[in-house]
C-alpha cells in the first residue's frame, strides 16, 4: 500500500527510496504550496489543460502502482513457490492493484469532467473581458449578474425559440456577500435602452409595440429572440449572446445598474441540477401546481397532473423542485416569481461545499446541459470567496410587481431606479446592524426561511428579507 516499500524490503533499496522519497516530496510540495498560496492554487484550479493533465497523470499512477504491486510480489514471493503460494499471491496482487487502481482511475475521471466542464461552460475572456489578477473586480464594489431561465428545450416548439420567462438580475456587495434579488415580470413592457446604446436608435421608446402595448413578442421575456431577429448582431460589439447582451444592456438601464454578466439557465435541465445537489427544502404555503397548460386554469382538460401540496421544510428534489419554480396553473406570474426567489434562496443557503464536493461529477454534467455564461473563467475564484459569504448574509429581494405600483404596461421607470436604490441600503442595513435579541430557536434552525408563521411588519419596506418572505404562511386556496 505505501509504494516503493517492498521493493526496498526486497533489496532494490535504490528503486524503493525513489519512488518513496518522489511520493513524499510530491504530497509535502502539494500541501505546502495549498498553505502558503490558496489564491495561486483556485487559480491554476480553473485551468482546463491543467485537469487534463491531472486525469492523463492520474491514469499513469495508477498503471505504475499496478506495476509496483507486481513487481514486489514477484522480488517478495518465497523461491521455490507452492501452487497453494501461487494462488493466494496472485489473488493478494489482484486485490490490491484494484484497491488503488479505482480510486485513482474515479479520480482521474473527476478531473476529466472538471476539465470538460470549465471549458464548455466558461470561456477565457469571454466577451473580451480581461480579468486583472490583482483586483479580479477592477475596483468595484458590487457585482451585477442578469439571471435568466429559459425553456428552449423539448416542451416549447421550435418556432417560438427561447423566451425567457424568468429575468433576475442579483447584485453581490463583493466584501460582505450580502446580496439583493431584483425580479422582473416577464411581460415587462417598454423595456427602455440607454440613449449612447447602438440599439436606442432601433428602439427609441423601448421594447415596445406603438401600436399595441399588449403584444407577447414584445414582452421581456421575447427580447432575448426577437432583438437578434431584427438587429444586426456585431452593434455591441463580439459577444457571446446577442440576446443575452441585449437583455444586460436594457435590465441593467431599467434597473439603474451597470449587469457585468449573465447566465441563462435552461429549465429543461433545471431538475438534473436539483437532484445533483441532493434538493432543496422550502415551505409550501400553497398548493403548487405539477403540470397542467395553461395559466388560467379556465380549462379543466388541461389541469395539473398534481399539487405539491402545503406544508413547512418540504424537500423536493429533481421534477418537484423544477414544478415548485415554474408551477402556474390557476396561479399568476407573480406568485411564481415569488417562488422562485426562494429556491434561489434554498440553493446558496443550502448546497454547502461537501454536498456539491460528494455529488460534484452529476453537478458538472448538469452544468454542461443547463447553463450558459459569459463569465470568464479567471473570475471563478473570486466568486467562489463571494458565494462562500452570501451563504451567511441575509438576502433580500424586491419584486416588480403591481403590490409595488409596478404596471406591466405603463412601467415608471425612474420610480423603479428609485426603488431599486433604497432595496440596495436596506440589504447593507440589514447586514450591519446589530439584532437586538437572540434569534427564536425553533425558526433559526427553519432551513428556507422560518418554518413558524410570520408577521408582517408596521412598514412595508420596499424589499423583503428573503428568510421572512420564504417563511411558512400558509394561505386558504390555491390562489396566493
Amino acid at each position: 500500500m505505501i509504494p516503493g516499500l517492498g521493493l526496498w524490503r526486497a533489496g532494490h533499496k535504490v528503486l524503493g527510496g525513489v519512488i518513496i522519497g518522489t511520493l513524499v516530496a510530491l504530497a509535502a510540495g502539494l500541501g505546502i504550496f495549498a498553505m502558503i498560496n490558496r489564491t495561486a492554487l483556485t487559480a491554476a484550479a480553473i485551468d482546463p489543460n491543467l485537469w487534463y493533465g491531472v486525469a492523463a497523470a492520474l491514469l499513469v499512477a495508477a498503471l505504475g502502482w499496478v506495476v509496483v504491486i507486481t513487481t514486489t510480489h514477484l522480488a517478495l514471493r518465497p523461491r521455490p513457490a507452492s501452487a497453494v503460494q501461487r494462488i493466494v499471491g496472485g489473488a493478494l496482487v489482484g486485490l490490491l492493484s484494484f484497491a488503488v487502481a479505482a480510486p485513482l482511475a474515479f479520480s482521474a475521471n473527476v478531473a476529466y469532467t472538471s476539465a470538460s466542464f470549465l471549458s464548455t461552460t466558461f470561456e477565457s475572456g469571454s466577451d473580451d473581458t480581461k480579468v486583472n489578477g490583482a483586483d479580479p473586480w477592477n475596483g468595484a464594489d458590487r457585482w451585477n449578474v442578469l439571471l435568466l431561465g429559459g425553456d428552449s428545450g423539448t416542451k416549447r416548439a421550435s418556432s417560438l425559440g427561447a423566451r425567457t420567462d424568468t429575468i433576475i438580475v442579483a447584485s453581490v456587495d463583493i466584501k460582505t456577500g450580502a446580496t439583493t434579488l431584483f425580479t422582473l415580470p416577464r411581460n415587462a413592457t417598454k423595456m427602455p435602452f440607454p440613449p449612447d446604446s447602438p440599439l436606442h436608435k432601433y428602439y427609441p421608446n423601448g421594447f415596445t409595440d406603438p401600436s399595441n402595448v399588449a403584444n407577447a413578442e414584445y414582452f421581456l421575456n421575447a427580447m432575448y429572440r426577437n432583438v437578434p431577429a431584427h438587429v444586426p448582431n456585431d452593434i455591441l460589439g463580439k459577444t457571446k449572446d446577442f440576446g443575452a447582451k441585449a437583455m444586460m444592456v436594457s435590465v441593467g438601464y431599467a434597473l439603474g445598474l451597470e449587469i457585468d454578466h449573465y447566465a441563462f439557465v435552461n429549465m429543461d435541465g433545471f431538475k438534473d441540477f436539483m437532484n445533483a445537489i441532493g434538493g432543496i427544502t422550502v415551505n409550501v404555503n400553497y398548493r403548487v401546481p405539477i403540470g397542467g397548460r395553461n395559466a388560467s386554469g379556465s380549462n379543466p382538460e388541461q389541469a395539473p397532473s398534481d399539487y405539491i401540496e402545503i406544508g413547512p421544510n418540504k424537500h423536493l428534489t429533481g421534477g418537484y423542485a423544477l414544478w415548485y419554480a415554474r408551477g402556474r396553473y390557476h396561479l399568476d406570474d407573480y406568485s411564481r416569481m415569488e417562488r422562485q426567489r426562494c429556491v434561489i434562496n434554498a440553493v446558496i443557503k443550502q448546497a454547502d461545499p461537501a454536498t456539491i464536493l460528494a455529488n460534484y461529477q452529476a453537478v458538472a454534467e448538469s452544468g454542461k446541459k443547463t447553463i450558459k455564461t459569459n463569465i470568464p473563467r479567471e473570475l471563478l475564484p473570486a466568486i467562489l470567496d463571494v458565494a462562500l459569504l452570501a451563504k451567511n448574509a441575509k438576502l433580500r429581494s424586491l419584486v416588480l410587481s403591481p403590490d409595488n405600483g409596478f404596471v406591466f404596461g405603463r412601467p415608471d421607470w425612474v420610480k423603479v431606479r428609485s426603488q431599486v436604490q433604497k432595496s440596495l441600503r436596506e440589504t447593507t442595513s440589514s447586514n450591519t446592524e446589530t439584532p437586538s435579541a437572540s434569534p427564536d430557536p425553533s425558526t433559526s434552525a427553519s432551513p428556507s426561511g422560518s418554518a413558524s408563521p410570520s408577521a408582517s411588519p408596521s412598514k412595508k419596506p420596499k424589499s423583503e428579507d428573503l428568510e421572512d418572505a420564504c417563511a411558512y404562511h400558509p394561505k386558504d386556496g390555491t390562489k396566493k
